[in-house]
């Protein structure tokens, strides 16, 4: 007998594959959607449905072995990427995997959304890292993500997508919306040729505001790239955050330090200039 929590899981996630495709997130059959039931048993989407034309029907129940409970289609063949994320947080009620393109692209380009540039990212997500490569449908995608899921409510997947998970399949989605639209942003930014960063600083006194604001965040945010993690199990989330005493903007130049024309000669703006002259004089001082 279909419970009313069963019967509004299913409306959820037909709901957040709508989204995921009207929003270019998927194409074809692509992604995968799935949502805790109770302590036995997971709802998924099934395999070869375009998420954008699903029915509550079609969804597939099974237990955290991956067993088929009831429902008359197959689940999808990254079950057990999801499957690894409920076992390793118990907090997770929803689980999301897209292939986000801008997002996408910057897992196909190596380049994880680690960079302190947004102060609601910083909030809500922390970090984006960029888990391993492993072949879809194989448990190398499932060892890839467990080294971060238990950090990281978010993460790209190296040339593959993006995953997210939340108390809530549609508090997953918007995980997903928030990864892409970040990604688009840091696009766009670096394409102008430049980002400040947000300070040490400042990305401590953001850390203090998320409990004011209500986000149960998995992990503390450190702000030192150089901080060593478990080979095994990152345990928080690492942002690329500069120090600052006194600004809680800071311009970052080491993209500039790696232009350099045939010759080897390395251009600078004026402000890139000012930037790093202000950094040495601070150095010096320090």
């Amino acid at each position: 007998m279909t419970t009313r929590l069963e019967e509004q899981v299913r409306a959820d996630i037909v709901e957040a594959g709508r989204r995921m495709y009207s929003r270019g997130y998927v194409a074809s059959n692509d992604g995968n959607i799935s949502a805790r039931l109770d302590d036995r048993r997971l709802m998924t989407t099934p395999k070869n449905v375009s998420k954008g034309f699903m029915t509550p029907d079609m969804m597939v129940v099974v237990d955290y072995d991956g067993i088929k409970v009831s429902g008359d289609r197959d689940a999808s063949s990254e079950l057990p990427m999801h499957l690894e994320i409920y076992r390793n947080r118990p907090d997770v009620n929803g689980v999301v995997h897209a292939h986000p393109p801008i997002a996408t692209g910057f897992a196909v380009a190596g380049i994880p959304l680690t960079r302190a540039v947004l102060a609601e990212v910083i909030t809500t997500l922390g970090s984006i890292p960029i888990a391993e490569y492993g072949t879809p449908s194989t448990a190398e995608l499932p060892d890839a993500v467990r080294k971060y899921i238990k950090a990281h409510d978010g993460m790209l997947l190296a040339n593959h997508g993006a995953v997210t998970c939340g108390p809530s399949v549609l508090a997953a989605y918007y995980k997903m919306e928030t990864i892409e639209h970040f990604a688009k942003i840091s696009l766009v930014a670096r394409l102008l040729g430049r980002e400040n960063l947000i300070s040490r600083e400042e990305v401590e006194r953001l850390q203090g505001l998320r409990g004011s604001y209500g986000i149960a965040a998995p992990a503390p945010l450190c702000t030192d790239p150089n901080m060593p993690q478990d080979v095994d199990q990152v345990l928080c989330q690492v942002l690329e955050s500069p120090e600052s005493s006194t600004e809680r903007l800071v311009p970052d130049v080491t993209a500039a330090l790696q232009k350099a024309s045939r010759d080897g000669e390395i251009r600078l703006t004026y402000g890139e200039l000012t930037a790093l002259i202000a950094d040495a004089i601070k150095q010096l001082r320090d």
